[in-house]
This record gives structure tokens, C-alpha cells and sequence, in this order.
């Protein structure tokens, strides 16, 4: 039951409303949370997109769950989408808060995946360098460990992809051993 325009425009409406009362931040935050949620808990997906309970158990159940947590304005807004039977795009329209709030931000999210851990040092580095060779001012950087990679790195952000991983080099290599067309060339 994925649909970004929806997550998009009620992720947008939210924003502008919390830019506007000076909780950018705060709804930001909220949003955090909610991803968090959403992605640790199947239960409270399952909930949240479940046709079965009707929508004055959810909102009682979400105001036992958010009310302490999360900012009134934030809370409003779960309400809301509950009323209007938008609550199973709720973790969309967190995921969308978080896009949105980055992109109004100019905050750039990078991810590195290496085949062992990166140190601080290193990841600072990286972020150094990112921030120099595209005149970023904020970056995001997310690490990741994947030991199939053997070595090098693979870097990507948006839909922009680096792979100089040691795997990617091999599996190039054996792609080309296994393409046999320069055979039938030489007959």
C-alpha cells in the first residue's frame, strides 16, 4: 500500500506547518521517532495498516503509545491522518518528513558500506573530503560493514553509486573470462 504522492503532500503540509510555528526541529525529531518505530516494530505497522480496528481504538491506542512522547503538534497531525483513514501511511509519511526536512536542510546523506569497520577518523575524512570535491556543507554519513566486499568500498548517495570494492573488481573479471564472443571473432 506504498504511495509517495500521499506521503509527499501530507510530509510537505507538515513541515510548512511546523516551519511556520517555529517547531521544524522538534517535528523533525517526532519523525525520527516514528521511523523508528515503524521500522523496530512490525506490530505497530501491522496496526497502524490493520482494516479490522476501527479508528477511535487507534486513536486510543496512539495516544497511550505518542501523546508523552512526541510534540502536541506531531500528535495532531497522527490524530488527524487516523480520522481521515491515512494512518497506514504513516511510515511514508515519517520516512517523507525526514526527506523533505533534509532537503530543506542542504543535508546530504552518504553511505559506505567497507568489508571491515571504519574508524572516526576515517568517516570525518570522508566527510572532509565529500564536503570539499562537491561543495556540500552538510553530510550525513552512514557506515555499514558488508565482509563479501573483501576490501575497498562502495559509496553511494542518492542514486549516484561508487562501487571500488575488491568483489565488484572480480566479478568484472569474471565477466569477462566468461564472455567467450572474442573466440568466434578470431575464427
Amino acid at each position: 500500500m506504498k504511495n509517495p504522492l500521499i506521503a509527499s503532500r501530507y510530509a510537505k503540509s507538515l513541515i510548512e506547518l511546523a516551519q511556520s510555528m517555529g517547531q521544524l526541529e522538534a517535528v523533525y525529531q517526532d519523525a525520527r521517532l516514528l521511523n523508528q518505530m515503524c521500522k523496530e516494530s512490525r506490530q505497530w505497522v501491522s496496526f497502524l495498516k490493520s482494516p479490522v480496528i476501527k479508528p477511535d481504538k487507534k486513536e486510543k491506542v496512539a495516544a497511550q503509545i505518542l501523546k508523552e512522547r512526541v510534540q502536541p503538534l506531531t500528535y495532531q497531525f497522527i490524530r488527524l491522518l487516523i480520522r481521515k483513514g491515512r494512518e497506514a501511511y504513516l511510515p511514508e509519511i515519517a520516512s517523507a518528513i525526514i526527506d523533505q526536512y533534509f532537503a530543506l536542510k542542504e543535508i546530504h546523506r552518504v553511505s559506505i558500506t567497507t568489508a571491515v569497520p571504519v574508524s572516526q577518523q576515517t568517516c570525518e575524512l570522508i566527510v572532509q573530503k565529500l564536503q570539499d570535491s562537491l561543495g556540500w556543507k552538510q553530510v550525513e554519513l552512514q557506515t555499514r560493514v558488508d565482509p563479501r566486499l573483501i576490501g575497498g568500498f562502495v559509496l553511494q548517495t542518492g542514486d549516484r553509486l561508487l562501487d571500488a570494492s575488491i568483489y565488484h573488481q572480480l566479478q568484472k573479471v569474471k565477466k569477462q573470462f566468461l564472455d567467450t564472443s572474442y573466440v568466434y571473432n578470431i575464427r
